[in-house]
């Protein structure tokens, strides 16, 4: 493994999270391509420029999801 230390995981977490999602979404939005090859040109290039719009936002918004995703809900065992 990379030996990132641990107190970056939140970094680490928004680099995996923002590029798996945004390729995914930008695979989707580009399958009606003419061909193959148009496909995975448009497909890269709309997933460069996802990320790179995606990774901050994941990185400053994730926190304040988490908290309210916590606030929603409750551990288990308690009423």
């Amino acid at each position: 493994m990379l030996g990132i230390p641990r107190r970056y995981s939140h970094f680490v977490f928004g680099v995996i999270q923002s590029g798996l999602t945004s390729l995914i979404a930008t695979g989707i939005a580009s399958f009606p391509a003419s061909s193959a090859l148009l496909f995975v040109q448009h497909w890269m290039v709309s997933w460069l420029i996802a990320w790179a719009t995606m990774l901050p936002i994941v990185l400053l918004v994730a926190p304040a999801i988490r908290s309210f995703s916590l606030r929603l809900t409750r551990e288990e065992g308690r009423a």
